[in-house]
């Protein structure tokens, strides 16, 4: 996989190292903006990237990339990813992939026509404990509560309550709680459950963007409560609860990096089956190997799902017009 990385904020700054240690991904391009190009300059010369540019339309003409990482502010993706597609580069998005569902569907529809690949960068999709729970649901026998708890403090809400608002908090970029923090809520349970028949979501509001907020899923036996919170903080944990047992996910939905199985009428066991120690890991060594073997039925499968989420997604942003 030859990747141009577009961005160079904190999800890229975090990316690199994993980036620059898989074999077989070749760093050819880092793009930015004409003001951060400094930064661009300095994190290619850290991690060995080819070429430092704010030229994005120049870097999509170089025949020797294949494949481009979205990593900017929410509001961006859909423009990037689309020029791209055009271009005929495969791309791998950041999540959330876009802000409206039509948009996705659109990118979808010209990735189709290029014959190139739309994969949403989403970590705990790609996670060996989320495998352990999908091939161990069965054990708890009836679904009937899951809950979903991604709460952390931003450190950039108190400068958010003092009016300097960064894209994260910033409703004209896609900023908030919901495309934030519960978006790895959301994946998780459509991951393992499929879409719900119902959403609605509960919004703290402040100064038009959800600060905090509770997304309700309505299954047809059970129910699911997504809760994300910039504005607070409390124990990062979720728990799927049937009426044979429970499995909870010992901090965040995003890396997963221990679960609690608790069988009724057996002692509690922790499992760690995460093999990397970072989450993105696992989600971009099964994109280089979708991108070299040219695995249209895995890359499919992976699309179906981030187009579930967004209209999950896309009926819980109806809370915020």
């Amino acid at each position: 996989m030859k990747l141009a990385i577009l961005g160079t904020g904190m999800i890229v700054k975090d990316a690199l190292p994993v980036l620059s240690a898989i074999e077989g991904i070749d760093l050819k391009a880092i793009v930015s903006t004409q003001r951060s190009i400094e930064t661009a300059q300095l994190l290619a010369q850290k991690f060995e990237i080819e070429e430092a540019s704010y030229e994005y339309e120049k870097v999509l003409t170089n025949p020797e990339i294949d494949t481009v990482y979205v990593a900017t502010p929410n509001h961006l993706h859909y423009q990037m990813a689309k020029q791209a597609l055009l271009a005929g580069k495969h791309v791998i998005c950041e999540k959330p992939f876009t802000l409206a569902l039509a948009d996705l569907e659109e990118l979808a529809s010209i990735a189709q026509q290029k014959q190139v690949f739309l994969l949403e960068a989403i970590t705990n999709q790609y996670l060996e404990n989320f495998t352990y729970i999908k091939e161990h649901l069965a054990q708890l026998g009836e679904i009937k509560i899951v809950e979903c708890n991604y709460s952390q403090y931003s450190s950039r809400y108190d400068d958010f309550k003092q009016g300097r608002i960064a894209p994260a908090f910033d409703v004209n970029k896609g900023g908030g709680a919901l495309r934030d923090l519960n978006i790895y809520n959301i994946h998780i349970v459509v991951g393992l459950f499929g879409k719900p028949d119902s959403v609605l979501y509960l919004p703290n509001i402040d100064n038009k963007v959800d600060t905090s907020g509770i997304l309700i899923l309505d299954y047809p036996t059970f129910k699911v409560a997504c809760i994300g919170a910039k504005d607070c903080s409390a124990a990062i944990k979720s728990t799927i609860q049937g009426n044979k047992g429970s499995i909870s996910i010992l901090g965040a939905t995003n890396a997963m990096p221990e679960l609690s199985v608790a069988l009724n009428g057996q002692d509690e066991k922790r499992i760690q089956e995460n093999k990397e120690d970072h989450r993105m890991t696992a989600e971009f060594k099964v994109f280089k190997e979708i991108i070299e073997t040219k695995d249209s039925a895995r890359a499919s499968e992976a699309l179906n799902h981030s187009l579930a989420v967004m209209e999950v997604l896309e009926k819980a942003s109806q809370s915020l017009l």
